[in-house]
């Protein structure tokens, strides 16, 4: 097995079991490429595929093996255009005020205008890596360097539903009201997460989106 190298897609990932029927795959930023290729070759081996921050959690079906031609797929070279599989959706967002009372201290650390702030966030196309937190919390790479911020010192006991924050390299959507973290730029009307859709979770991993300035 290689050893997968930081923004080199070709070079093999690593892999290890985690129990019976988890097997954690290490994919560096190619996460949603492998996603992508692992879903289309559909692997009866495969029960379920969990995303998370560089890797995939691969859950087998009880008794089932690693065949060769799910080894290969591990193994094989990727193609550029794999990770593109979703959805795109348009979320608008309220920026500033009360919807996002930490862009001022934002746009002020990143050395930009307010507006300018809004601009370069809404300029980005952003996939979504993965969910976790709270059932449908989108976290979206994409944003612009520029842009990163550290996660907030003293996280808040409430944060409002639809809140779009950054964190880190990530920006995310709170799907539900609660304790938070992360920086808070603005809000969307955007419901994130419905137990009674067919769809529960607004996003899924490969979906894109582009933010709208309201």
């Amino acid at each position: 097995m290689g050893k997968y190298t930081r923004g080199q897609s070709h070079v093999h990932p690593t892999w290890r079991w985690v129990s019976e029927r988890g097997l954690r795959v290490a994919t560096g930023d190619a996460t949603l490429a492998y996603y992508a290729a692992l879903v289309s070759q559909n692997f009866a081996e495969i029960d379920d595929i969990i995303l998370a921050d560089e890797s995939l959690l691969l859950v087998l079906q009880r008794g089932a093996a690693v065949s060769a031609d799910l080894r290969a797929a591990l193994m094989a070279p990727l193609s550029g255009t794999q990770a593109a599989i979703g959805k795109l959706h348009e979320i608008a967002v309220e920026y500033g005020g009360a919807a996002g009372p930490d862009l001022p201290l934002l746009a002020d650390l990143a050395g930009m205008s307010i507006a300018a702030y809004i601009n370069s966030h809404t300029a980005a196309d952003y996939a979504v890596a993965f969910l976790g937190f709270q059932p449908g919390f989108p976290y979206l790479r994409g944003l612009p360097r520029a842009l990163h911020a550290q996660r907030r010192a003293s996280p808040r006991l409430r944060v409002a539903a639809g809140s779009v924050a950054i964190g880190g390299g990530y920006t995310g959507i709170y799907p539900a009201c609660g304790p938070g973290g992360w920086q808070i730029i603005g809000r969307t009307r955007s419901v994130l997460f419905d137990p009674q859709r067919d769809a529960p979770a607004l996003l899924m991993p490969g979906d894109r989106v582009r933010f709208v300035s309201l």
